[in-house]
């Protein structure tokens, strides 16, 4: 069984595992954004094709038993029921189609905040253009959220969204059951973006009091499933009947009948239609893989802070310019997620040297995302930040033009 030491030897103990994305040959600080796929997940997605080539269309009892599992496994990150769980190919999918079931035209407020992902802020940027009352609220600091939101949630309000970790710095957001509590009070509802909690921060429901919220989130990140696998999930009991699904959303034998189009049972009620399963495959294998090595949140979460603390202190032991680049040490590192932010308002052009150096990092505005990953060494990050470092010099003692 491994446990947290292991992973702080100089040979990795699962790097082996992901030989075709070569973790032990390249820096990647992707961890937050895309992580490498262990090498289970190609045999899953050659047997797809295997399986489409034998089957044809018969192919789809082995594809659901797939997506079966992936359900599994979204649920229980989240210690919840596969049931519970709808799939889509990604959030904003989902997103849309938890929108389409709120009663918009008699409570037309939403209430967010401003640092919310993409998938959300646009979509509710661009409903603001339709007359929407889109309320943000502002992200920072970080333990404040909880608090605007609820202030901002009234009668008009059909929902509130925002996310349990902020993609642009990690800060992870407290006591979102009071926001739930604010929704419950008005009859509005709780969408909560679990992407970048999930699998790196632990996020039972039942823990955080959210046991009556949606919940969104998927596996292009720390879970390692990649593109096509995410997931809504639809808190038990609601009849919500959501405009824009698809016909699997009437595929359970249970559906009810009588006027109107009919709708399945639960997480059913917001399922799309046909769709490529190869995905599924792999991110079925991938979940195995995880269990089998004994890969849960509450390792993972360890591994995690452990090379937070490496990449902070390898930082701060540079002496960096401030005003080149910089940390907030004023957040615990209890209350942050799975990456180090770090703000340079010319994060862009370091992003750019740091690729020449071999480094992949990204950034959003002026914050610089370092994210560490399980199949990393601490002699990689250490390279990692070597790197930064010599980069944020370069930056101070050239002008813009000459990067």
């Amino acid at each position: 069984m491994l446990t947290p030491s292991d992973f702080r030897r100089p040979k990795n103990p699962i790097a082996h595992h992901y030989a075709r994305f070569r973790v032990s040959e390249r820096l990647l600080l992707t961890g937050h954004s895309h992580q490498a796929w262990p090498d289970a997940g190609f045999e899953a997605q050659q047997q797809a094709w295997r399986d489409a080539a034998e089957l044809v269309d018969d192919k789809w009892e082995r594809a659901f038993a797939q997506a079966e599992r992936v359900r599994r496994g979204f649920a229980g990150l989240l210690d919840d029921h596969p049931a519970n769980i709808a799939l889509g190919q990604n959030t904003h999918e989902l997103v849309v189609r938890f929108l389409s079931a709120l009663p918009l035209h008699q409570r037309p407020r939403l209430v967010t905040t401003d640092a919310e992902f993409h998938t959300i802020r646009r979509q509710l940027d661009r409903l603001a253009e339709e007359r929407i009352d889109v309320v943000k609220v502002p992200s920072d600091p970080a333990d404040g959220v909880a608090e605007r939101l609820c202030g901002a949630v009234n009668d008009r309000t059909a929902a509130v969204l925002a996310s349990a970790v902020l993609y642009t710095n990690a800060h992870m957001v407290p006591e979102l059951a009071r926001v739930l509590t604010a929704c419950r009070r008005v009859g509005a509802e709780l969408l909560v973006d679990a992407y970048h909690a999930l699998n790196v921060v632990p996020f039972r429901l039942s823990a955080h009091g959210l046991q009556d919220a949606f919940v969104t989130g998927g596996g292009y990140k720390y879970c390692q499933l990649g593109e096509g696998n995410c997931f809504l999930r639809v808190p038990p009991g609601r009849d919500l009947r959501p405009v824009l699904t698809g016909w699997f959303a009437e595929f359970d034998g249970l559906a009810e009948t009588g006027a109107g189009v009919p709708y399945g049972p639960g997480a059913t009620r917001f399922a799309g239609a046909t769709y490529d399963p190869t995905s599924h495959y792999r991110a079925a294998a991938i979940f195995d893989f995880f269990e089998r090595e004994g890969l849960g949140v509450a390792l993972l979460r360890e591994v995690s802070q452990h090379q937070m603390g490496v990449l902070a202190q390898a930082f701060d032991a540079l002496l960096l310019d401030p005003a080149v680049i910089s940390r907030d040490r004023t957040v615990p590192p209890e209350a942050i997620g799975g990456f180090l932010a770090l703000r340079s308002p010319r994060a862009g052009d370091l992003v750019r040297l740091l690729r020449r150096e071999g480094v992949l990092a990204d950034h959003r505005g002026e914050l610089l995302r370092v994210g560490p990953a399980p199949y990393l060494t601490d002699d990689q990050l250490h390279a990692a930040v070597g790197a930064v470092g010599r980069a944020a010099k370069a930056i101070a003692a050239s002008p813009v033009a000459s990067l």
